[in-house]
């Protein structure tokens, strides 16, 4: 993977990977493992021992098995959609190798309290251990968390926007709907208008991490929209990992019998999800709590929203966990083998046309 005279410069831990570093990331993610089952105990006890909290305990109990099967099978589609999308931002990555990459990001991502940009450190790790230049590694991290944050944000203001004209049925409050939806929006447009400010920054510089930067961001912001806006039918990846998600949490509602409408059950989701910044293994706790108070505020009894967030979290947590670990431990097995890089698509498309012809 080449780079250009304008890539941001990787960490540290990305920059010079070692056996070192391999031994501490293998603890961190077996640590992480273990705080998790712990925390998954804890939570188990205090739902048998509160009695305020039997309620929920009842109602995780009749839960359907059907439904949970399903919500198991999304979690999978979920994560095969990450691994499509980052095989997407990542072309040139051997197939199977980048499966097995984007499996151990995710996995770090559940055990490991980093976050998300903190899991696709250790992806990016694991390529420049392979031999991909750190620059380029560290630019297209920066375009996938990019891309798959931008299709957050639209589904965010889609949600709320629908739910504020009365396309999807739900509470039609302003702070609960068009608030939510004008915050994403903006964002959206600030993240568009960036590159034009960065690269007059940049311009007033002619060289230095500074000016590295500010192009580095840049071109992840343009290449993120050509992914993003370019036809391809790649981007139902990024799309799959986010919604077969939803669908895992919708699954759990289905379980218990009572589905709430779907546009406060997705903002619920969107706005839940910002505690992922608070570092704690799996967000166990915070995320819940986040959950459950949003849906609480869309109307969802809290019995029902707590037991279908409780069920939902476990399978968003140890379905990535576990497949991501075996996929993390044959990485490691395979020591550091150089890699082959495949052709970039135009060379394949050509090769396919001269094949036909």
């Amino acid at each position: 993977m080449p780079a250009t005279a304008g890539d941001p410069q990787p960490p540290d831990a990305v920059r010079q990977p070692s056996s070192a570093s391999a031994a501490k990331a293998g603890r961190s993610l077996r640590n992480g493992l273990i705080s998790l089952a712990l925390l998954a105990v804890l939570a188990t006890g205090l739902l048998l021992a509160i009695p305020g909290l039997h309620g929920v305990a009842r109602a995780v109990a009749h839960m359907q098995g059907s439904w949970l099967a399903l919500a198991v099978a999304l979690e999978v589609l979920s994560c095969l959609g990450y691994v499509l999308a980052f095989l997407q931002v990542f072309e040139r990555a051997p197939v199977r190798f980048g499966a097995r990459v984007a499996l151990s990001e995710l996995a770090f991502g559940a055990a490991v309290s980093v976050g998300g940009a903190g899991s696709l450190a250790v992806g990016a790790w694991l390529l420049v251990e392979r031999g991909a230049h750190p620059a380029r590694v560290a630019e297209r991290s920066a375009v996938l968390f990019l891309l798959t944050s931008a299709i957050n944000v639209i589904t965010l203001v889609l949600g709320g926007v629908g739910l504020f004209t009365g396309l999807l049925p739900g509470p039609q409050k302003p702070l609960l709907s068009i608030v939510p939806a004008g915050v994403g929006a903006g964002v959206f447009c600030f993240v568009l208008v960036l590159p034009r400010f960065a690269e007059r920054l940049a311009n007033l510089r002619t060289r230095g991490r500074v000016r590295a930067f500010l192009t580095g961001t840049a071109a992840a912001i343009h290449d993120t929209e050509r992914l993003l806006f370019s036809p391809d039918w790649r981007i139902l990846g990024a799309i799959g990992y986010l919604w077969f998600d939803i669908g895992v949490l919708i699954a759990c509602f289905a379980a218990l019998g009572h589905v709430p409408p779907l546009a406060p059950i997705v903002l619920a989701y969107q706005i839940g999800y910002l505690s992922n910044f608070v570092p704690i293994p799996g967000n166990i706790g915070v995320l819940d709590g986040s959950f459950v108070g949003m849906l609480v505020l869309y109307g969802v009894s809290a019995t029902t929203a707590t037991a279908a967030t409780l069920v939902y979290h476990a399978i968003a947590l140890w379905i990535p966990a576990m497949w991501g670990t075996i996929a993390f431990l044959i990485l490691r097995r395979a020591g550091r083998e150089p890699l082959n890089p495949r052709a970039p698509r135009t060379e394949r498309r050509q090769a396919g046309r001269t094949r036909v012809d």
